[in-house]
């Protein structure tokens, strides 16, 4: 059954509204993790004894999160009646979990925990020990080739299948019009004609003549969330959209051909270092699909924001290597 236009139209500005992002919550734990680990390093310590400590303090956040669940279901039900309700659904909620809700569950804990650490929710990026669809590879500054300096969305990544991706900071000179009007392009005549201005970026080695469209509009019919704001696919439906007037061609943005790997692939890449993954604000992601950008963004360096943005050594490697542009030929 396909979704309605208007309701995932709908759908996506409710979630915004409400603020339903667990990736900017996410975002918000490591910042406060980051913090934490910082103020210890500061600590004096006057023993070994507190040096021995240390471990287990790095990992308090893990440890909130097995004590809260730990919590709910290790409870001796010999000495109480399982029905009186106090240990169900997280009744009894341990301390750092704020909820109005009688009947919160287990899997809600994580979005009741509030981080100390505020973050810049349309600025954000950290580094993730995994791949994920909706996370993003940050090539090596050390990398060459066609992927020197890139982004890479990561589309869908399993065992069985391998990974797939897009580049995200590669755009290309001219609008659909002109670059669909090439000999290598195979795009549907309708589309060009709805989408005649829309940017256009360089997606990859992998079926060059073959275009993506990247939105923010919602989970069309033929489309796929990856991420809250970061759809990919369902170009008939946003034509339509187009038309009445309900969606800017220039919030679109078409990627011509796509980044692949084999099964395991992917994974010995990251392992010997190639590529840094992480998650990222969908602003960042969607930065040449007519995000909004601040100030203090770098509008032609999206390499170079995200890793700024992670801190760390990664800004060290930002301001080492960064500002060569987004913009450049392809080899």
């Amino acid at each position: 059954m396909s979704k309605n236009s208007d309701r995932a139209h709908l759908e996506k500005n409710l979630e915004d509204l409400m603020d339903n992002d667990w990736r900017v919550f996410r975002a918000r734990l490591v910042a406060q993790e980051t913090a934490e680990a910082k103020e210890l390093t500061k600590k004096p310590t006057a023993s070994t004894d507190h040096d021995d400590d240390k471990p287990a303090k790095l990992e308090q956040l893990g440890n909130l999160f097995a004590g809260a669940i730990s919590s709910i279901f290790s409870k001796d039900t010999k000495d109480e009646d399982i029905f009186d309700g106090r240990s169900i659904g997280g009744a009894d909620l341990p301390d750092g979990i704020i909820s109005q809700d009688p009947f919160v569950s287990v899997a809600e804990i994580p979005m009741l925990m509030k981080p100390k650490v505020a973050i810049d929710k349309t600025r954000w990026a950290h580094p993730i020990p995994h791949i994920e669809p909706g996370c993003i590879l940050v090539a090596n500054e050390k990398l060459g080739g066609v992927f020197h300096q890139t982004v890479v969305l990561i589309i869908e990544h399993n065992e069985a299948n391998g990974s797939t991706g897009i580049v995200i900071n590669r755009p290309l000179d001219g609008d659909l019009n002109k670059i669909a009007s090439e000999k290598d392009s195979n795009l549907d005549l309708s589309l060009k004609l709805a989408f005649t201005n829309s940017p256009v970026a360089y997606g990859g080695p992998v079926l060059t003549e073959e275009f993506s469209i990247l939105h923010s509009f919602g989970e069309v019919d033929g489309s796929k969330k990856l991420a809250s704001g970061v759809f990919i696919g369902g170009s008939d439906e946003l034509m339509n959209e187009v038309r009445i007037n309900r969606f800017n061609p220039s919030h679109a943005l078409f990627v011509k051909g796509h980044a692949a790997w084999v099964p395991g692939q992917l994974p010995r890449e990251i392992g010997k270092g190639v590529w840094y993954c992480a998650a990222a604000s969908s602003d960042l992601i969607m930065r040449y699909a007519g995000a909004p950008m601040k100030d203090i963004d770098n509008p032609n360096d999206l390499w170079s924001d995200i890793l700024s943005c992670m801190g760390g050594i990664y800004l060290e490697i930002a301001k080492a290597y960064g500002h060569g542009g987004d913009k450049r030929l392809m080899p």
